[in-house]
């Protein structure tokens, strides 16, 4: 190892360990976490000095390098000393200048082959951060397996790739077939685009069938919806912060990335609106009304704290950030229904709520543009499917069944 190399991680060592620990306390974390995360931080600075890193050569390769080091079994250290590397790192990507794989850098590995299709996602085709974290660990998934040798991507093959889904989707939902073929077809055409493949193998994705509104949605009713909102425990700072989210799904029907992208700035309460980022990068506002107004205030004045994070709901552990996606929400909505004791099977628990006020518009005569305008649907295919909960006006409608002694 140079001399100039040992100085530059010793660099490290004395310039940012003791300033990401800063930071950490900064973020909220607990002494006790902290004095963890500073052993593995100074552990981590020791191998890249036996190695010879340098700090600005630093990279995600060399975190897993360093993790492997440990001897099998030990699982749970594994995970935790990975999370806090990696943690370290991103610090160090933000204060001494290290820098992400960036789109012109060549194909080295299967690391910065991933970054670079989440740059492609990012920039070409203007993916939103919610479907970043539907397609990017699915595609992850695909690089980590058996298919991945020294000749990827150039090896794939058509029989290759329809292995692959067969061996991952055995007892596996509908909807996860789905989105995991629709993510290779993806993958496979950046792989061509960008000249990693001579061919596009999109096509050779085995497709998923799945029925458009073969079923009625599943939704609350109002009255179950009064029972999960009066099961929060509103003392509580989680209390306060729950019970909004789960104010701004009933009366507004928000989907759950959009209140988790939601603001300090897009509450506006001199015009009382509020600011929705949706679908498709589109901004609507919508009118703030007093219950949830009051819910938001008494979460804001009381329980989020000081934070650098502009985000309006807060995690309530360290670090003291933005909540880390709509999974976040959707764990609020189902602690909110068992405590209540609502049961309802299936994903998209943050959806029943605006199934629930979608159904109870058509039932009192709404229209379907006007349930559109208020979901915010871009096709009104979609809204199409609530009609099927219109069991009343469906009965009207219904054209006798034929039997053998006589209609029914």
């Amino acid at each position: 190892m140079s001399a100039t190399a040992s100085g530059r991680v010793q660099s490290l060592l004395d310039d940012y360990v003791e300033s990401f620990l800063q930071h950490l306390r900064g973020a909220g974390y607990a002494e006790r976490t902290i004095r963890k995360k500073r052993t593995v931080a100074r552990a981590f600075v020791r191998w890249a000095k036996r190695k010879g890193i340098a700090t600005t050569d630093l990279n995600d390769g060399h975190v897993d390098a360093f993790v492997l080091r440990l001897p099998r079994g030990g699982e749970s250290r594994r995970q935790f000393e990975l999370a806090v590397v990696r943690l370290f790192l991103d610090y160090l990507r933000a204060t001494a200048g290290l820098q992400r794989p960036s789109a012109e850098t060549p194909f080295s590995s299967v690391a910065s082959l991933l970054q670079q299709y989440e740059n492609h996602l990012r920039k070409d085709r203007g993916f939103a951060e919610n479907s970043l974290r539907v397609y990017l660990p699915l595609i992850r998934t695909l690089l980590a397996s058996k298919v991945v040798d020294s000749d990827f991507p150039r090896s794939m093959k058509a029989f290759t790739i329809r292995d692959f889904v067969i061996a991952r989707t055995r007892n596996r939902s509908a909807e996860y077939v789905r989105l995991l073929a629709t993510a290779l077809r993806s993958f496979c055409r950046f792989l061509f685009l960008s000249g990693n493949l001579p061919i596009d193998l999109s096509a050779s994705v085995p497709r998923v069938c799945k029925y458009r509104q073969c079923t009625p949605p599943a939704f609350l009713t109002p009255e179950e919806v009064t029972r999960a909102l009066a099961a929060v425990d509103r003392s509580t700072p989680r209390g306060r912060r729950d019970y909004a989210i789960l104010l701004l799904l009933a009366r507004l029907g928000l989907r759950a990335g959009e209140i988790i992208s939601l603001e300090l700035e897009d509450i506006s309460w001199r015009t009382a609106e509020i600011v929705v980022r949706g679908k498709g990068r589109t901004i609507d506002r919508l009118p703030l009304l007093r219950d949830i107004g009051e819910a938001l205030a008494a979460y804001l004045r009381k329980d989020r704290g000081v934070s650098k994070s502009r985000r309006i709901f807060l995690r309530m552990w360290a670090p003291r950030v933005g909540l880390a996606g709509p999974a976040a929400v959707g764990h609020i909505v189902r602690l909110a229904l068992a405590q209540a004791g609502i049961r309802r099977s299936g994903r998209g628990a943050a959806h029943l709520f605006r199934h629930g006020l979608a159904t109870r518009m058509i039932r009192h005569g709404a229209s379907l543009p006007e349930i559109a305008e208020v979901l915010r649907h871009r096709s009104q295919m979609t809204t199409s499917g609530y009609t099927q909960v219109a069991f009343e006006a469906l009965r009207e409608v219904a054209q006798p069944w034929p039997a053998r002694r006589g209609v029914r």
